[in-house]
């Protein structure tokens, strides 16, 4: 089974997959609202508008696993991204990305390394995995990794299908 295929669900609450975002490259990222890095979400709204017409998507996964930095509903996740970021990406619903109640995908990205050959454990909120389109994990990019860095955009660049 690819990662396209695991079962994933929207905020608002509609189940979903990966793949029914069509073939995308896509920035699978957890996301949390109050953390130090959560005005990252600016830059990953940026990063999706710029390459949403070439084929890309940036996907948000809350988490609340790292000192409770996402403790809200649904619904308030949902108007905290649209109101104060304006994100238009698409949101799931809270998963665990760590420990024995890790979602499925998460046990799937964490076995991809990243830049200095590490894997294992995500390490923070925003710790960010590029899927190329077909569900191949690409490169993995730590969380203080600013969105728009300039390694984090060639590896976007390199994986567009249009």
């Amino acid at each position: 089974m690819s990662i396209l295929d695991l079962q994933l669900t929207t905020l608002d609450g509609e189940a979903t997959t990966l793949g029914a975002l069509g073939d995308k490259a896509l920035l699978v990222v957890n996301v949390a609202s109050r953390c130090g890095l959560t005005p990252q979400y600016a830059g990953l709204e940026r990063l999706h508008e710029r390459y949403a017409d070439r084929g890309f998507s940036v996907v948000g996964l809350p988490c609340n696993q790292f000192m409770g930095q996402e403790p809200g509903s649904a619904e308030e996740i949902q108007s905290f991204c649209s109101t104060t970021y304006g994100v238009t990406f698409p949101m799931m619903s809270k998963i665990e990305v760590n420990g024995d109640e890790r979602h499925p995908l998460y046990a799937e990205l964490t076995q991809t390394s990243d830049a200095e050959g590490a894997a294992g454990d995500v390490q923070w909120n925003f710790e960010k995995f590029l899927v190329a389109p077909g569900g191949k994990v690409v490169g993995r990019f730590r969380p203080r990794t600013e969105p728009e860095d300039t390694e984090l955009v060639a590896a976007v660049e390199a994986v567009l299908p249009a």
